[in-house]
């Protein structure tokens, strides 16, 4: 078991710094952050003294290892546009993103699952084939689509919601339902068919013969059993909605992580998108790493493969 989590471990750490050598290459290739920062008037000599105070004159090689090694100590650099530590500005926008993915996930839950239960209690008639088409459309509407509407219809020509930004409870209402709707569609699909699997079990055909009520066996008995790829599913959604809300801040101009990327990005702030890019990416890689670690505890047979 000690080699197996070794060996996981280790090609988590592997892809997690091949992901620091691309994010630092693309980030180069947008441009230079200096042509945004100087004055029209400036001249080549005022560029490049500010090339050489960032750093930015040194080979590519040289820049790379001094930012890896400072990664190695816990330094992520200071950002160009602010000139603050990044990983403080990350860390002040992602308590907001936090926000935002646990309200998505929430209403996923509680909307999905009941819909993908009643889709298998009363499979092919008009509530299952409404809940297909439910998570057939939640699963292809484009997110931005989906945000641009839900405030057309709820801001524009109700006024009933805010438009953007972030406040009271009312403002978090669009982007939640924005985020969380392709979760919503996928816990759907997955209830329905892990529900469809369980109650064609031989135990749950008994428990009807011998007379439990059929709440207690769809509720109860059914549900206890096909909760498993579920609750896989759930942690893979809320990580998916932490790295995933990049679209849906920027549409509701919500001030968490997805939309500082964005703003970095159009600076050309290479150190912030760089950890901003980075941290989520630990978080995908290492909440993968537990699962698969889970899996091994629970599943002997997986360590052996």
């Amino acid at each position: 078991m000690e080699r197996y989590i070794l060996k996981r471990v280790g090609q988590a750490l592997i892809c997690l710094l091949g992901i620091t050598i691309i994010i630092f290459l693309l980030t180069r290739i947008s441009g230079d952050p200096v042509s945004l920062m100087v004055p029209p008037e400036a001249t080549l000599k005022d560029i490049q003294a500010m090339r050489t105070s960032l750093g930015l004159d040194r080979p590519l090689y040289v820049q790379y290892w001094e930012y890896i090694s400072g990664l190695m100590q816990g330094d992520f650099g200071n950002s160009i546009r602010w000139g603050t530590p990044c990983l403080d500005i990350f860390m002040e926008r992602f308590p907001n993103t936090i926000i935002l993915s646990i309200a998505a996930m929430v209403f996923a839950v509680f909307v999905g699952i009941p819909v993908g239960i009643l889709s298998a209690v009363y499979v092919e008639r008009w509530f299952d084939k409404t809940g297909k088409i439910f998570a057939l459309i939640g699963q292809s509407l484009p997110v931005f689509w989906l945000g641009i509407m839900l405030m057309m219809i709820f801001s524009v020509n109700l006024g009933m919601l805010p438009t953007s930004g972030m406040g009271g409870w009312l403002h978090l209402i669009m982007p939640t339902i924005t985020l969380g709707w392709y979760a919503t569609a996928s816990f759907t699909r997955l209830t329905r068919s892990s529900m469809l699997e369980v109650l064609d079990a031989e135990y749950i055909k008994m428990a009807r013969i011998v007379g439990v009520s059929e709440f207690m066996v769809v509720w109860k008995n059914a549900l206890k059993n096909a909760v498993l790829p579920i609750l896989t599913l759930g942690m893979a959604n809320f990580i998916a909605l932490l790295n995933g809300a990049v679209i849906t801040e920027t549409v509701f101009n919500w001030p968490g992580v997805g939309r500082l990327v964005v703003d970095a990005v159009f600076t050309r702030d290479f150190p912030l998108v760089q950890t901003c890019v980075i941290l989520a990416s630990a978080l995908f890689i290492f909440a993968n790493l537990f699962v698969d670690i889970l899996y091994a505890y629970l599943d002997p047979r997986i360590r052996y493969q």
